[in-house]
């Protein structure tokens, strides 16, 4: 078990650490970087929230700034719905956010409650194909 009298990881620490550990899931990266607690039960209880805040804020990305509009006067939520047709809708504030552009490919991964969509690199793509 991890120890957790230790303050957990953060900014450059953090991000070496992960990287060291990508072989491994990520509850088992937060429990080794710190972001673990024991309750009053002695149950361990993994801080996967705070695991990815640190993470984003390492990276210097912030989602609360606070200042993000869609230009109709509505903040992004950064929650979605189904729609009856079974299709999600990201939006435009989100994408450009991101810098992403018409024709960017993603590659979807399904798991357990959640769907990550990695982008994928169109340099890489070339340059597996010249192998």
């Amino acid at each position: 078990m991890a120890d957790t009298t230790t303050a957990p990881l953060t900014g450059k620490a953090l991000l070496q650490k992960v990287k060291e550990l990508s072989h491994l899931s990520s509850r088992e990266k937060a429990k080794r970087c710190g972001y673990q607690t024991i309750s009053k039960n002695k149950q361990a209880r993994v801080n996967l929230a705070d695991f990815y805040a640190a993470l984003l804020a390492a990276r210097g990305i912030t989602l609360d700034s606070g200042t993000d509009k869609d230009g109709r006067g509505r903040e992004p939520t950064y929650r979605v719905s189904v729609h009856k047709n079974g299709q999600i809708v990201i939006g435009a504030t989100y994408t450009e956010k991101m810098g992403l552009k018409p024709g960017d490919e993603f590659e979807i991964k399904l798991g357990y409650k959640h769907i990550h969509l990695v982008q994928l690199d169109k340099n890489k793509d070339h340059e597996d194909d010249e192998d």
